[in-house]
């Protein structure tokens, strides 16, 4: 099941990647009214302009990444009833022996 698991997450990385890619471009077309982000190298753009791209197209790479690991977890969870890498269910995880709690049920959440 883990062999299945990093495979579809290596998948699903590169199609997040394409989807992020491309979200940013929309974004960036909407927002500076260009075609083309500017790169840190191109001397015809300021440092606002390039960091400020820089900024949004790391926001939106997060984002997606998240949103696709979260949904893959998500899934593996209602196909199996365990959520990967899940070490309650795994043997001498390592936690109890180096005195370590597991957060509560729901703890840092919104």
């Amino acid at each position: 099941m883990t062999l299945i698991y990093k495979s579809l997450t290596l998948l699903f990385g590169v199609l997040g990647g394409l989807i992020a890619s491309a979200l940013f471009k929309q974004l960036w077309k909407v927002i500076a009214d260009e075609d083309d982000a500017p790169d840190a190298d191109d001397e015809d753009y300021t440092w606002r302009e390039v960091l400020v791209a820089a900024m949004l197209q790391g926001a939106i790479f997060g984002l997606v990444k998240a949103a696709v690991q979260r949904a893959g977890a998500s899934g593996v969870r209602k196909a199996t009833g365990r959520w990967p890498g899940d070490s309650r269910h795994k043997k001498d995880s390592g936690h109890e022996a180096a005195g370590r709690r597991r957060p509560a049920q729901g703890a840092g959440r919104w």
